[in-house]
């Protein structure tokens, strides 16, 4: 299993805003085509004072050779956060499940926006897991990575949009 301990920044922008984008379909669908993929669908469901935002895309595979020789060169993402309402100080979590349709790989974990004196942090804590044997564990460090990267790419997005 590969760990994910990842801290982002949305410097001067406050929690709600920042929440704003995340639970915008628009913004979503556009942060996606900034990162390539296609075949985009985005949902923003009400839950609660939180939401359900689910977003499956396709895209190439940022992964090594001996990846993509068992997933081609695209795969195709499910991500699926379920964010809470405010809490008294304003920050927000969300459990989040990222899946590669049709291969035995995901990361569960929680997302955190808390805000800071800078602006708001955005924290990613989670474990990939790929279920194959001998190779799984090669590849959850790439999976980590793409995740990762995916998400350094629509926070440096989003900050654009603030």
């Amino acid at each position: 299993m590969a760990k994910i301990n990842h801290s982002l920044s949305y410097t001067g922008a406050d929690v709600e805003a920042v929440y704003g984008l995340i639970a915008n379909q628009s913004f979503r669908t556009e942060s996606c085509e900034q990162q390539g993929s296609s075949d985009i669908t985005v949902t923003v469901e009400k839950s609660g004072d939180g939401d359900i935002v689910t977003v499956v895309r396709k895209q190439d595979a940022a992964m090594p050779d001996f990846v993509k020789k068992l997933t081609g060169d695209t795969v195709k993402i499910k991500q699926t956060e379920k964010w809470s309402g405010p809490a008294a100080d304003g920050s927000r979590t969300a459990d989040v499940k990222v899946s590669i349709i049709g291969q035995p790989a995901e990361m569960n974990g929680t997302a955190s926006l808390t805000p800071g004196a800078e602006g708001t942090a955005f924290d990613l804590v989670g474990d990939v897991k790929v279920s194959i044997p001998f190779l799984g564990k090669k590849i959850e460090p790439e999976v980590a990575k793409a995740i990762i990267a995916s998400l350094d790419e629509e926070v440096e997005y989003g900050l654009t949009k603030l």
